[in-house]
């Protein structure tokens, strides 16, 4: 007989602490984050004005634009490969080398990512690659195209080929059946593909600080140097910026998830 784990005694106040423990330290910053005094542990009244400051800050705002431009460029690069990796993996099922294939497409995240970032390091530099901007966009793709890879693949696999069949029935070249009913039918799993890998790509560090060179300073390393200095209210508004940001995006990839689950 099944029992309800949720009858367990002490689960709850379990699960509250754990819950206290994981956020509580967000729920100070973000509480900081409106502090009126410059000392951050020291509480002198509500303001808003770090929000202001952290805004008019221009080496802030360029970093932001730095770490937009790669995380869009990248999610675009890295979901285009994953899309087209996604098709050939699940409809060529005969294909050789297929898990090998499989293996390789996953292999960011099996790997440590400072291990990737070195590798990406020493390949860019037996090149002579030295444009930071492209460095970066180069290095986001490979890192970001498995987190794009997963989800895009499990709707393909979800998806019924009595779809694709039906339009080939009815003399649709492949690529017309694939733009209007492929597509469409598998687009929730390619955009919470590609949210998912923006915001990997906005919130990478490690990569991003080795390949760090002059004008292409993204806005972890930014921030990473921030608190090298000392901890401030304005970095405190910064991360609570950056907090709401990827609620959002969780939010909307959620959300898509839930959509594609019931239409499948």
């Amino acid at each position: 007989m099944s029992q309800n784990i949720r009858t367990y005694p002490g689960l709850r106040p379990l699960s509250l602490l754990f819950f206290l423990w994981l956020y509580l330290p967000i729920g100070v910053v973000v509480f900081y984050s409106f502090n009126d005094n410059r000392l951050v542990s020291v509480w002198t009244g509500f303001s808003t004005k770090w929000y202001a400051a952290a805004l008019e800050n221009e080496a802030l705002m360029g970093a932001l634009e730095i770490s937009l431009t790669v995380a869009l460029i990248s999610t675009l690069c890295a979901t285009l490969i994953a899309l087209l990796a996604a098709i050939v993996l699940t409809r060529a099922t005969d294909m050789k080398f297929r898990r090998v294939s499989e293996t390789v497409v996953n292999l960011p995240l099996l790997l440590p990512e400072i291990v990737l970032a070195v590798a990406v390091l020493i390949l860019f530099s037996q090149i002579g690659l030295t444009n930071g901007l492209l460095k970066l966009v180069l290095a986001h793709t490979a890192f970001c195209t498995p987190f794009a890879f997963l989800p895009i693949r499990a709707r393909l696999q979800g998806m019924s080929l009595d779809f694709e069949e039906a339009a080939r029935d009815l003399y649709a070249a492949p690529f017309t059946a694939f733009r209007l009913v492929t597509l469409p039918m598998i687009l929730p799993g390619v955009f919470a593909g590609a949210m998912t890998a923006f915001a990997m790509s906005m919130d990478d560090f490690i990569t991003s600080n080795l390949l760090n060179s002059g004008g292409a300073t993204t806005l972890p390393v930014y921030i990473f140097s921030l608190i090298r200095q000392g901890t401030t209210p304005e970095l405190n508004a910064i991360s609570t910026l950056l907090i709401a940001a990827s609620l959002l995006l969780a939010t909307l990839v959620l959300i898509l998830n839930a959509r594609a689950m019931r239409s499948s």
